[in-house]
């Protein structure tokens, strides 16, 4: 079937059910579903209807036939008049356009193309993160030195410090509870969530992540923990606000409620890892770490609870966070690491390596991460970028720190919305 014919047959399907942009939406989810067949890690979540996913499973479409369905389903929705819309809706025809790019994107990585990493961010994720270069974070690191002085690499001597704030293991589970109950406290004093919202934790090993947040539908996700490597005190906060609340859980929630029951919705029952919305999915997640906890107030609740729920020093509390503010001005190091080693300027030794010396990571989990740039290459972009875009387009909106009220209001007017990086301007 040639193109013509091909959009023809579409035109005269769309004419029939009366509502093109529902054909659309439920094209779009079983192309998203065929890909799964394809990459494993494309399909993040799904909990749309039965039926769309088996006629996924039994179409069994080539990569070939999912490239040429895309691109024909979005010469259609470029045909369907987006104007005098209201806002969500158009920018439902926006994210539409921008999550078929990826997946052609993506399927022509599949087939072998191959990207540099910033044209891979761009296609995948609508972002291209800034470079800098070693001179920058050696800047950082000085400081640091002065803070740790003595012999040997500066990592070893940031890690013989930071030993004394790792969670001892029998102690996570009761950490954890506490900062995710605190989270979510924080959360609903804010945004109202349904009242069966909920999510089960687990300790898993062997994967190339520190957490992950499987979204079940009907409100419930699936959230497991990786102990693989030592867990330190900062992580309890940042997880259960990135996974939880109002991260990663409260996003989807909020998405469910609003856009697939609300409005009936299909497209956002389905969730492809490598798309735009993985950097709002990302930088929300985290952004709204500071939005839960700004400024002192995640001190002096570490001070209070978690660090004696850990067993640590509570008088630490305060000095342990200043170091973390200065090591998180190395965030961006990550970043560099995976584009020269997926642009092959550097190898998989060389790049933890890197991270060592200038991310400061321990070698362990500096070759963790080269796993994960292995499996998931760009996404990196998504947590840095994606977190400083969501804190400029929050506060461009008024939502600065000295008006939490309206930040928090600004923040979920964001989690409820199709918008993606382009939009946030």
């Amino acid at each position: 079937m040639n193109r013509l014919v091909a959009a023809l047959a579409i035109l005269f399907s769309a004419l029939q059910i009366g509502d093109p942009m529902a054909q659309i939406s439920r094209e779009y989810v079983r192309l998203v579903l065929a890909m799964g067949d394809h990459d494993a890690d494309y399909v993040d979540a799904y909990y749309g209807p039965a039926d769309v996913k088996a006629e996924a499973a039994k179409a069994k479409l080539s990569l070939d036939d999912i490239g040429k369905s895309v691109t024909g389903l979005a010469e259609w929705l470029n045909g369907v008049p987006a104007a005098g819309r209201d806002e969500l809706s158009r920018l439902r025809h926006q994210y539409l356009q921008k999550q078929l790019a990826a997946m052609s994107a993506r399927v022509r990585m599949l087939k072998g193309e191959r990207l540099s990493f910033d044209e891979e961010s761009k296609a995948l994720y609508d972002a291209v993160a800034p470079s800098y270069p070693e001179s920058h974070f050696q800047q950082v690191l000085d400081r640091l030195e002065k803070r740790f002085p003595g012999s040997g690499p500066l990592v070893e001597r940031y890690d013989a410090w930071r030993r004394a704030f790792v969670i001892p293991r029998e102690k996570l589970d009761t950490v954890f509870k506490a900062a995710i109950d605190a989270c979510r406290a924080q959360t609903l004093k804010h945004i109202k969530l349904p009242a069966n919202e909920s999510f089960t934790v687990e300790y898993v090993t062997g994967k190339s992540w520190s957490g992950y947040n499987w979204y079940q539908g009907g409100y419930g996700s699936l959230i497991q923990v990786n102990t693989d490597l030592p867990i330190y005190i900062d992580r309890a906060i940042d997880l259960a606000c990135h996974e939880g609340y109002p991260g990663h859980h409260v996003y989807n929630v909020l998405l469910e409620k609003n856009l697939v029951k609300d409005r009936g919705w299909i497209e956002f029952t389905v969730y492809p890892l490598f798309s735009p919305q993985s950097l709002i999915a990302e930088g929300t997640a985290n952004f709204g770490i500071e939005v839960a906890f700004p400024g002192t107030d995640r001190v002096e609740f570490e001070r209070t609870t978690l660090f004696p729920a850990a067993g640590l020093d509570p008088s630490r509390a305060a000095e342990y966070y200043e170091v973390q503010a200065l090591v998180d001005q190395l965030s961006y190091a990550g970043n560099e690491a995976a584009r020269r080693y997926i642009n092959k300027q550097i190898n998989a030794t060389q790049a933890a390596a890197w991270l060592e010396r200038y991310a400061l990571m321990s070698h362990d989990r500096a070759v963790q991460r080269v796993r994960f740039f292995d499996q998931y290459r760009s996404y990196v972009i998504n947590y840095n970028l994606g977190k400083d875009m969501v804190r400029r387009y929050i506060e461009s909106r008024g939502g600065t720190p000295d008006k939490p009220v309206k930040r928090w209001e600004e923040f979920e007017r964001l989690l409820s919305s199709p918008r993606l990086p382009s939009g946030l301007k």
